[in-house]
C-alpha cells in the first residue's frame, strides 16, 4: 500500500498584521522556511516573524492549490473571519461581495 501525503493550505499572520496564504505538504517546515527567509518567500521576507494561524487539509495538491487561489482572492476581513471560525461574518462578507 502506498503512502499518500496530505497537502495543506495555511495562513500566516505577518508581524505587520498582513496575511500570507500558501500550500505545502509539510506545514511545520514551510513556516520555518518563511521565518528563516528561505526559498524567496517574498511577501513574508520583510514581514517576519510570521505566525501560523490557520491550516486546512486536502487529499491532493490540486485541491489544496485551488483553495489557496480562492483564499488569496479574499479580503483581510474575510480571512480573519475564517481564522476565527466566524461563519456568520463569512456569510455576510460573501453576500456583500455578490451584491
Amino acid at each position: 500500500m502506498g503512502y499518500l501525503a496530505m497537502h495543506y493550505v495555511y495562513i500566516l499572520q505577518c508581524a505587520d498584521g498582513t496575511y500570507y496564504v500558501g500550500s505545502t505538504s509539510n506545514v511545520e517546515a514551510r513556516v520555518t522556511e518563511h521565518n528563516e527567509g528561505v526559498l524567496g518567500a517574498c511577501h513574508t521576507l520583510h514581514r517576519r516573524p510570521v505566525t501560523l494561524v490557520y491550516t486546512e487539509p486536502f487529499a491532493t495538491v490540486i485541491d489544496a492549490r485551488r483553495r489557496e487561489d480562492q483564499l488569496k482572492g479574499w479580503s483581510h476581513d474575510k480571512k480573519s473571519a475564517l481564522i476565527a471560525g466566524d461563519v456568520e461574518t463569512l456569510k455576510a462578507l460573501s453576500k456583500r461581495r455578490r451584491a
